[in-house]
């Protein structure tokens, strides 16, 4: 006949058991449901050069050329998803609903945002002068 205390400790062998089994089964459905599908990257070309220091505003991006550097920055506010505005005489980045302000380069100038605007990817064309952005 098995003593009580023995009794006891295989049962609480076996749950400890069946949890570990029950977390190693659940791990992957967890997983599963948390995958989201990476979405492809928008490729946008702009077909004519924008003159040095210039700048192109597209529904989703600002363009920037200042001879040496290209660059994109998304017109989507860091704070809550507003379209951003330039405003070329200060040479600043506006969104209309909080105000918050960035440098041309993307840098918080001004809450309420805490981040800098997400760059995108740029390529010169040789052949016209255009440009490639990925976003």
């Amino acid at each position: 006949m098995a003593c009580p205390e023995t009794k006891k400790h295989s049962s609480t062998k076996r749950k400890f058991l069946l949890f570990c089994a029950s977390i190693a089964a659940l791990y992957p459905i967890g997983r599963f449901i948390g995958y989201s599908i990476p979405r492809k990257p928008r490729i946008i070309e702009i077909g004519k050069p924008i003159p040095i220091g210039g700048f192109h505003l597209g529904t989703d991006f600002i363009l920037f050329d200042n001879g040496d550097i290209t660059w994109a920055l998304s017109r989507k506010c860091t704070h809550l998803g507003c379209t951003i505005n330039f405003h070329e005489k200060e040479n600043i980045l506006e969104c209309p609903c909080h105000q918050s302000r960035f440098s041309k380069e993307g840098m918080v100038i001004h809450g309420p945002a805490k981040k800098a605007l997400t760059r995108y990817k740029v390529e010169k064309l040789k052949n016209n002068g255009g440009y490639i952005v990925t976003i």
